[in-house]
């Protein structure tokens, strides 16, 4: 029988073989962006060679604010994968994420597949990562210690998958105990804690629940990108049940309900979740978002592209990003989340 980290390892092979090779994407549900456009400035007094991305992450500086989104780990596969990731991410002065360090708790047989990412991006901000599930059955934060000393970590991410372990065969969808988990975690450990979802979204009220416990960031991962839920119902070679296929809550949504959190709290609010175009980034932050992530889309130019690739397709969507802040007068990222949007009405 085997143990529960070759469990695991398997377990991450077959997620990272199906977000490579297979469609994984929503169906039917959008992240909600195309429901908005941008207001023409006719007037704009822009310097565009002027913008400036150049901004802080838990007192770190980086060059743009986007995040290699936590991505993989655990499996033999990954140790390249986020040692190329890790390479462009120092390169481009960006924020990296690592997959979840279940697999590291379990035995040490691919904890290089994480350690190679402070190896190869020394200076810029990693992020560590753990399940809400694992977190909820510690009586003890010793091993989640570990975890940030085996990444380095400037900053601790709890990802929230209820969706997938309710369909993961391997799953354990209890979730009891989070907010007191987390309320303790953020007390214990020394770097900040941020909270993200998998690609279902966060909605307005566990939002406040999670500030209320401590966090200092919120990752929303909406819906429109990759469906966790399929890469499970694939794994489990069933019937795909398209109602859950498509559960969420949409990106667009969820980072605009959030922000409205922004004038009671202080914390990182981060749009993810299909976050596939330069497009669906500046309306991320025109609705509210400090910072943009994204896994799959990274991952994929990447498999296609090398670590050139990946430069250059956040070079370029931020040269983009820069065009639509010239079009809308908007001299910082700051200034185009200033009434820069608006929602077509018309398409409903």
């Amino acid at each position: 029988m085997k143990n529960s980290g070759s469990i695991t390892a398997n377990r991450k092979k077959e997620h990272l073989d199906l977000s490579l090779n297979a469609d994984i994407s929503f169906r039917t549900k959008t992240n909600g962006f195309e429901h908005y456009d941008f207001i023409h400035d006719a007037t704009t007094e822009v310097e565009i060679d002027k913008v400036n991305f150049r901004t802080k992450f838990f007192k770190k500086k980086i060059h743009f604010p986007f995040i290699i989104s936590c991505m993989t780990g655990g499996t033999e596969e990954a140790e390249n994968i986020n040692a190329q990731l890790a390479i462009a991410a120092e390169e481009l002065k960006i924020p990296i994420g690592v997959g979840s360090q279940r697999q590291a708790m379990e035995n040490d047989s691919h904890i290089n597949t994480y350690s190679t990412i402070r190896k190869n991006a020394k200076s810029v901000p990693v992020l560590g990562n753990l399940g809400a599930a694992e977190l909820v059955k510690l009586n003890t934060f010793t091993p989640v210690k570990k975890l940030i000393d085996l990444v380095e970590a400037d900053a601790f991410v709890i990802h929230l998958n209820p969706l997938q372990e309710l369909l993961q065969k391997e799953g354990t969808p209890n979730f009891k105990g989070l907010l007191k988990s987390l309320r303790r975690l953020t007390k214990e450990i020394k770097i900040p804690v941020l909270v993200k979802e998998i690609g279902s979204g966060i909605s307005l009220k566990a939002a406040k629940r999670m500030l209320d416990s401590g966090v200092a960031g919120i990752d929303v991962a909406g819906a429109g990108g990759t469906s966790w839920a399929g890469i499970e119902m694939l794994r489990n070679k069933t019937t795909p049940d398209n109602y859950f296929w498509d559960w969420g809550i949409s990106t667009s949504f969820c980072v605009k309900e959030i922000y409205k959190l922004k004038k009671k709290y202080d914390f990182y609010l981060i749009g993810s979740g299909g976050i596939n175009t330069p497009i669906d980034a500046a309306k991320a932050f025109a609705l509210g978002s400090d910072f943009v992530a994204s896994a799959r889309t990274v991952l994929k130019e990447l498999n296609s592209s090398g670590i050139g690739g990946v430069n250059k397709l956040v070079i370029d969507w931020f040269e983009t990003i820069k065009k639509i802040m010239y079009l809308t007068g908007s001299k910082s990222l700051q200034e185009l989340k200033k009434n820069k949007i608006f929602k077509k009405e018309f398409l409903y």
